[in-house]
């Protein structure tokens, strides 16, 4: 699940299919990598039409389970807001704050839905976090373990005063997309993890004004080595759920 950069992918039998869910209908793109089957979600949609905040994060996460889909493996474009993590460099989320404002960020709604108060002690699944620093090695790419991400809505750029209060609150990067997908992913029990790709510094931080050109440019000189370490990643991911991401939602008994 990202944004760009399929045409790196190595993905033979490719075609784009709809799938309908409750939320709408959604357009992934399935196909073969190496002896497995993958499917791409563009999050954006295929031409990068639709902003953060109006994403369908519900439809597309359901979407993906209705395809037999049981771990995720994001990548997600993040400014840094700490001198540990500088531009260029790919950092696995072990953490994130909800900064966002009007998405909706769960399944479970009352009545017949029922309500599921999901557990995010460990929002991004470690298993699927540990393949992938394997096939890091494998490829010898630096990967860092662990940051702690704050969501926010946007689609605007951060003040400098809101990254200082993110800082205090002890986040690493900021992003607009890994919540809800992350809280969604758990409730329908599937694994969740996310690259994300220092794409930019922050707002106070960098010393010339943001903009979404310097971003894209920056992304697109990492897509090269993330779609080789997502192509590594599920040579070596093997099809069981050994977390406890799949009994997530056992409390409501629906999947």
């Amino acid at each position: 699940m990202g944004g760009t950069g399929i045409e790196h992918f190595e993905l033979t039998d490719q075609r784009v299919i709809s799938v309908e869910t409750p939320y709408g209908t959604v357009e992934p793109m399935i196909g073969k990598l190496a002896k497995h089957d993958l499917v791409f979600m563009s999050r954006h949609g295929r031409d990068h039409a639709t902003p953060p905040h109006l994403v369908n994060y519900r439809g597309n996460i359901w979407a993906l389970r209705e395809l037999g889909v049981r771990k995720i493996v994001a990548t997600a474009a993040v400014g840094s807001l700490s001198p540990n993590h500088h531009l260029g460099e790919l950092v696995l989320l072990d953490q994130f704050l909800d900064f966002t404002k009007s998405r909706p960020l769960t399944f479970y709604e009352g009545g017949q839905q029922g309500v599921l108060h999901v557990d995010m002690t460990e929002p991004y699944c470690s298993s699927v976090r540990q393949v992938i620093i394997e096939a890091a090695k494998h490829l010898g790419l630096v990967v860092k373990n662990g940051a702690c991400y704050v969501c926010t809505e946007g689609p605007r750029f951060e003040t400098p005063a809101e990254i200082r209060m993110f800082q205090l609150l002890g986040a690493d990067l900021v992003g607009m997309t890994s919540v809800p997908e992350a809280v969604l992913a758990r409730e329908l029990g599937m694994c969740y993890a996310s690259i994300g790709m220092v794409t930019n510094e922050a707002a106070g931080i960098a010393d010339h004004p943001l903009n979404h050109a310097e971003v894209m440019q920056n992304l697109k000189e990492l897509e090269m080595n993330v779609a080789q370490l997502i192509q590594t990643t599920f040579e070596l991911l093997t099809p069981g759920q050994k977390c406890l991401c799949a009994s997530a939602n056992a409390e409501v008994g629906k999947f």
